[in-house]
């Protein structure tokens, strides 16, 4: 029998092109998405006409827990630091038994890798730590409480630890995300677009402090295979994946250093004149919250988190461009955005 298949997200960036390979992989499963407005439905609809669509937002519990409770699989796409959704998506989770466990895939993010440089307030340095999701996952999945998305991540983790029989989770933590989405409403990302823009505005590029810091980064076209990989896991049982205390996965494809991405959007503006010069400038903290109240934040931390879980599990290899080749393509979008080009 197909499975009945509950998500979130579904017109956001993340959930959009989720969706979209999963429901093209598998036009048999039966499908319902949560959606704020009818306007929103036609958008899922009429890319995906076989999904059924709920109208309500992540506020909406009692919608959430009846979906989560008659669902097999549940994709939590959106807003991973949404704590009542969190909590109806768990209450919904306890109506499941042994004999009909509920497969919870929860989006994290690799923000809760930054917890010493948020709590030293620091920015544009390197730091040396760096995680990993295979002997490292006791360290993912117990980090300290005050990380960036932590305080959901605990909820989320936390009916899996108090019935493991019927509810099995499992958290992707993706990092840096780029390129073009396939899903029908947002198909751009954050960090690298929003640094194209404040570039095209400012009219000068800018390194965050030294422009040291590392982050790692992920396609989006990439990241959704592993949510692929995870849910045909969970149609099956639980397949290679691994769940609750050992399904934690950081979907990565290498790192890269902010400097770097900074100098080279300074240099693709430059060279598409829009700036007058491809130089950039270091700012501090306080000039870097002017530009972005959560500048420091985006662009100047550490986030160092390596991917060995689902390469080992299910041989997910990633396939698309790093994301200093696509600069070029993100500041083209961005100056189209800003009605620039």
């Amino acid at each position: 029998m197909s499975p009945k298949v509950f998500v979130t997200g579904a017109t956001g960036y993340i959930g959009g092109d989720g969706l979209f390979v999963i429901a093209n992989a598998h036009p048999d499963w039966q499908f319902s998405a949560l959606v704020r407005s009818e306007e929103k439905s036609k958008q899922v609809t009429s890319q995906h006409p076989q999904i059924r669509t709920v109208i309500g937002d992540l506020d909406s519990s009692e919608l959430i827990e009846e979906e989560v409770k008659n669902a097999d699989i549940v994709f939590h796409f959106a807003n991973c630091d949404h704590v009542a959704a969190a909590k109806a998506i768990a209450k919904g989770a306890q109506h499941h038994t042994a004999e009909r466990p509920l497969w919870l895939i929860h989006t994290s993010g690799t923000g809760i890798l930054t917890i010493e440089d948020q709590r030293a307030g620091t920015y544009g340095i390197e730091r040396p730590k760096q995680y990993n999701d295979w002997e490292g996952v006791s360290e993912l999945v117990n980090l300290p409480s005050d990380a960036f998305h932590r305080n959901v991540d605990e909820i989320i983790l936390g009916v899996g630890e108090q019935t493991p029989a019927s509810v099995k989770v499992a958290v992707v933590c993706p990092p840096t995300i780029y390129g073009l989405g396939r899903g029908p409403g947002n198909t751009k990302s954050i960090q690298a677009y929003l640094l194209g823009a404040a570039v095209l505005k400012r009219k000068r590029g800018f390194l965050v402090g030294k422009g040291e810091n590392v982050w790692h980064q992920v396609h989006v076209h990439d990241l959704s295979n592993v949510y692929l990989a995870l849910g045909e896991a969970a149609s099956v049982g639980g397949g290679k994946a691994t769940w609750n205390n050992e399904g934690y996965y950081l979907a990565e494809n290498g790192s890269f250093v902010w400097g770097d991405i900074e100098r080279a959007v300074a240099q693709a503006a430059f060279d598409k004149k829009l700036i007058p010069s491809p130089d950039v400038e270091s700012l501090d903290g306080a000039q870097t919250t002017e530009v972005l109240s959560v500048g420091t934040y985006a662009w100047g931390s550490n986030s160092r988190g390596n991917s060995i879980r689902a390469h080992k599990l299910f041989g997910w290899t990633p396939q698309k461009p790093k994301l200093i080749d696509l600069v070029p393509e993100i500041v083209e979008v961005e100056a189209k955005a800003l009605g620039l080009l």
